[in-house]
């Protein structure tokens, strides 16, 4: 993508994904009552998912601003190639709340799936954090990781999987998890622990618990990997 296109396209589809998330919380019912009539096995507590939209709303502003501050040599390349996939994330949120709020959870697990996989892929092209490509890997990087919580989440509602998950789930869950800390840096890494935090809270009794002890296991082995090795 060009700067030009990237100047224009980034920030419209942010305006626009942040005015489906407005639309979403303003309507009645609105996505929280939408989530708590829909509860399910991967269902986070709600609150959690709003206290992550503030911080990743601030860090989308910051990494828009580079565009504008920079003239067209200082604009890293990294930046420029993650905007299309920038784009594709925030027009996919958006979709998703329209279908959430149709309470067509099949759409917006779909919505869902292609802002998750699509901002993986864009983390696994991502350099080596440095100081000039910091705030690229932040947006990337947070953006998948809720995606994580968000394909989970909305994966249970749409086929009304109840709680507790069978023991098969429950092992693929903490396998998935378990694996993806292995390879996750701080960034990363910390945005899934929050995803299980998330649930462990929005769930009960025993599988809830089980939620919140993953959670710890994926907080202990992201603390090792990036502080030892």
């Amino acid at each position: 993508m060009q700067l030009s296109t990237a100047r224009m396209m980034a920030p419209a589809s942010l305006a626009i994904n942040f005015g489906a998330q407005l639309y979403g919380s303003l309507s009645k019912p609105n996505i929280k009552d939408i989530a708590d009539a829909n509860h399910y096995a991967f269902s986070p507590n709600p609150y959690f998912i709003g206290a992550f939209f503030a911080p990743q709303l601030v860090l989308q502003l910051l990494w828009l601003r580079q565009f504008f501050v920079r003239n067209g040599e200082a604009v890293e390349p990294p930046q420029l190639s993650y905007a299309p996939i920038d784009v594709i994330g925030n027009m996919s949120l958006a979709a998703w709340m329209v279908f959430w709020q149709a309470e067509q959870f099949g759409l917006s697990e779909l919505m869902v799936a292609i802002n998750t996989f699509s901002q993986l892929y864009a983390v696994s092209q991502l350099p080596p954090v440095g100081p000039e490509n910091r705030l690229t890997h932040f947006v990337a990087k947070s953006f998948a990781g809720i995606g994580i919580l968000d394909l989970f989440d909305n994966g249970g509602v749409a086929m009304r999987y109840p709680a507790p998950p069978s023991f098969a789930v429950q092992a693929m869950t903490s396998a998935c998890f378990l694996a993806s800390s292995v390879m996750s840096d701080w960034i990363m890494g910390g945005v899934l622990v929050y995803d299980l935090v998330a649930m462990a809270v929005g769930q009960k009794d025993t599988w809830g618990g089980t939620l919140g002890w993953l959670g710890g296991a994926c907080a202990a082995i992201v603390v090792v990997k990036n502080a030892v090795f």
